[in-house]
Parts: structure tokens; sequence; C-alpha cells
């Protein structure tokens, strides 16, 4: 039962600090959603076999090879984020992020007037944000039946309190918990009147999450065109990411605990930078005029990441008492891999009225690992939680667009599989988007717009704990609407 693994991953994590890494960090840097263009999104990314746009660059580079001019990019994004927590009652916040999606040029080296051999050969570079991390969750509620502070405890049974480290050093400084034995090695809280009676709750719980930050990728790409059958590309990804989490719980009571207690406010925030780098290949394949064939393998990832981090517990009592621990800023690096992908993509060309395109990737999450970065931590365990906890997952993408004159309108829609093995508590969480737009070319000028609705739903654990409490779980129900637009220039023809 993953219950059970989260406690020995919550035991384990206490001998040393540089521990932070899980299965959460994994995942969240492996997840790839390729943002780019207004006309890439409103057709849901479906671009495998199409080519023919910047953003595919990032996806199968052989879409360069599908330019016959210079083209120069830009795209701003709005995102409108809400997600609605249940904790007893329903919660819900939101948040806005105004940022740059995509920007990119392609440079025609190459360009002959024949229709057999070498054609075109074209450079590219793109910036396409690959995951959108910004998002406001707000958990509110009444803690009916256990604590975080229950947590700290469990996580304190059978070491010495003048050997706590971490939150249980924290809290036992901070008088959440105490040892109901001489010395320690068990340990009571303030619900428990530190072990002498049974506890009380109905404590009013509230947790405020604020995540910020993004992954994306420099793509460095050339794509040919060889007598309009085959198209072929490589792209060096230079990836980015930034991201920080900043959380606040909070529990207080207006119950006359024998202890006085009142409340108390846990902090905890990191924030991750990182670059890595990967290789992508693909080709694109056209057998008959109306129909293209898109293959594309993309390398590991390689990252170089740098984290700090610190955490702080702040608690009263009604007899005055107050308390504040923290542990200071940590800085340290570790490397991250995450995992390969593979693609294929077919799409169709209806005369010059419309075409349709049809995406499948695969990608197998178990094998993204942590490695050491020079602090000789060993992260043998982590990976091999990881390889137990997350599967190989297959994503599905479509899109279409209709051309009227100048006008073109377009739908999409994508799946993004389930990554977490069965048996485990978000074994069920995938993601998925459905999308609409336009655009209108006019010569050398164009303008799109594009609007996705991305969906999730998943379970979140506010601590973890033993099967002898009922666990404190939230279900988070996660909505993104994103609103873009770009703007085209070609030249060059």
């Amino acid at each position: 039962m993953k219950r059970i693994k989260l406690i020995i991953l919550a035991v384990f994590s206490l001998t040393t600090i540089v521990s932070a890494q899980n299965v959460d960090d994994a995942l969240r840097y492996s997840n790839v959603f390729y943002g780019g263009t207004a006309r890439f999104m409103s057709m849901g990314g479906a671009f495998t076999a199409l080519g023919g746009d910047i953003s595919s660059l990032s996806q199968n580079p052989a879409g360069l090879g599908v330019f016959r001019s210079s083209e120069l990019t830009i795209t701003p994004q709005l995102l409108h984020n809400k997600v609605n927590a249940s904790f007893n009652g329903i919660s819900s916040d939101y948040l806005y992020n105004f940022n740059l999606n995509q920007a990119g040029i392609v440079s025609n080296l190459i360009s002959n007037t024949n229709e057999t051999g070498l054609i075109t050969l074209n450079f590219g570079y793109s910036f396409n944000k690959t995951n959108n991390l910004n998002r406001s969750v707000l958990i509110h509620g009444i803690g009916t039946s256990s604590s975080i502070v229950d947590s700290w405890a469990l996580r304190s049974e059978g070491i010495l309190k003048d050997d706590l480290k971490d939150e249980p050093g924290m809290a036992y400084d901070a008088w959440l918990t105490n040892p109901i034995t001489v010395g320690g090695l068990s340990y009571g809280t303030v619900y428990s009147n530190y072990g002498l009676s049974s506890s009380v709750y109905n404590q009013n719980v509230r947790r405020l999450v604020t995540d910020e930050g993004y992954t994306g990728e420099h793509a460095l790409s050339i794509g040919g065109n060889y007598s309009n059958k085959i198209f072929f590309g490589a792209t060096l990804g230079i990836n980015r990411i930034k991201f920080s989490s900043h959380l606040e719980h909070l529990e207080s009571t207006d119950v006359a605990l024998p202890t006085e207690f009142k409340n108390f406010t846990f902090t905890d925030h990191f924030e991750n930078k990182g670059t890595g780098y990967a290789l992508k290949m693909g080709a694109i394949i056209k057998p008959v005029e109306a129909v293209r064939i898109g293959l594309a393998f993309h390398s590991p990832t390689f990252y170089r990441m740098d984290e700090t981090f610190y955490k702080n517990i702040t608690s009263n009592f009604t007899n005055g008492g107050h308390h504040d621990w923290s542990i200071e800023t940590q800085r340290y690096s570790y490397n991250l891999t995450t995992p390969f992908r593979a693609l294929a993509g077919v799409a169709v060309q209806i005369k010059k009225f419309a075409l349709i395109s049809a995406d499948y990737e695969f990608v197998d999450y178990s094998v993204a690992r942590f490695a050491d970065a020079g602090d000789d931590y060993d992260y043998s365990e982590k990976n091999l939680y990881i390889k137990q906890t997350l599967k190989s997952a297959s994503n599905i993408r479509l899109g279409g667009e209709v051309r009227l004159n100048r006008l073109y309108l377009r739908s999409g829609y994508g799946y993004y599989g389930k990554a977490f093995q069965a048996g485990e508590d978000n074994a069920d969480l995938d993601y998925t988007s459905l999308s609409f737009g336009a655009g209108f070319r006019e010569k050398n000028i164009s303008i799109d717009f594009a609007f996705t609705n991305f969906s999730s739903q998943e379970k979140y654990f506010l601590y973890p704990l033993d099967i002898s409490y009922d666990q404190a779980l939230s279900n988070l129900s996660t909505t993104k609407n994103m609103f873009n637009v770009t703007l085209g220039y070609k030249f060059g023809y």
C-alpha cells in the first residue's frame, strides 16, 4: 500500500536533509505538454506528421523541412488556473499568469526550384514552454480525526529527542510534540496532552500552496526536404526548469485543551533551477501527395539541478507561550534524467480545404532517475521507489483545420495517459485538453488565436499517516484555461 511506503520514505528522509527529491519532482519535470504557437495549440499539438509550424521543432524536427521560406513568430499567453479542493467541504483558488509561450525564427539556408534531390535546408530556433507550473491551491476545512502533528510524532518514533531532525525536530522545539517516555523514543502531541489522554481534534485546518514557474526548451534545429517525399530534421534541446513552491499550513483550535495550545503555522519553501540537454531526431514521409507519416525520437534529458529550501514552525499558546523554530536556507545540487520519448503520427490533406492529424506518443516515466552531483548522496532507494511507483504511458493528440479562403478554423484534443502504477493513490490521474482556434493569413503576415482548456483530477494527501489514522485526503480538480495569440511574419520568398 502506498500509505505504508510513504511512511517508510518519510522515516528514510530523517537521515539527511539532502533527500527532498521524490516521485512528484521526477514526474513534474518529466511531463511535457508541448506549448507553442496558437495554431499548434489550437490543433491539440498534433504535429508529428504535419510540420510546417515553428513549435514542431520541439516535437518532430523534421517539420522544419516543410518550410519553403523564412518565418518569425511570437506567442504571448494568458493563463487562468483554477483549483477546487475538497476537505470536509469545498474551497477554491485561482490565479492569472501572463507569459511568453513561444518565440522563434526559421531561416532558409538552401532553396532549389527542382523537384528532386535536396530542395530545401532550413535552420530554426524556437523557445517553447513545455509545462506552465503556476497554480494556487487553497485547502480549508475541519480536521476531524488527525493532524499534521501526528505525522511528525510518528516520524519521531524510536528517536531520542536530542537526535530529532527536520520537521520532527522543529515540532518538538515548538512544543507541538513531547516525549511520552523519558528522553524520547515515543511522542505525544498537543492534541493528546502529550500522550496523557485521547486526542481532541476539530481544529481549523488551512493550507495554501503557491507554485510558480515553468519548464521550457530552447530548440536549435536543422531540417530539410528531399524530393518532396522525405523531410528530415534534428534538434538540440536546451531545456530550462524554474520552479518554486511555497506551502503554508495553519492549524488553530477554539477548544480549551490541557496543553493550552492555540495555533501553529508550518512553512515549507523550495526553489528548483536546472538546465538540461536532449537530442531529438525525426522524419516525415509523404507516400502520396495527400498523406504524411511522421516519426520522432527524443533522447532522455539530462539535467543539472540546483535547489534551495527553508522550513519554519511558529506556535502560540493561550498562556502567552510563543515558539519559532526554523531550518535555515539550505543549498545543494543533484542530477536528474527524464525519460526518452517515441512519437508517431499521420496527417491527411483534403485538397486545399482541410487537414486532419493524429499523434501517438510513448513515454516510460519509471526510468526517471536522480543522481548525485558531488554530495555523495545515495539515490538508489529513491530511484527504486520511482521504478515501483511510476509506469509507461501513452499520449494521444488529434487536430483538424478548415480553410475558408484567408480564414482558418481549427480544433484539437489531447489525452496524456496515467503515469502511476495500478494500486497507487493517483493511479487514475491523467490529463485532457480541448482546444479551438482561428487564424488569418494575408500575404506574408499572419495572426492566430487559440483557446485551450486543460483539466485533471488528483488525490492530494496533506500529510502521511499510517493505517491507524483516517487519511487527510483532499481531491483536487484543476482547470487551466490558456489564451494564445501568435503574430507571424514570412520573408525571403
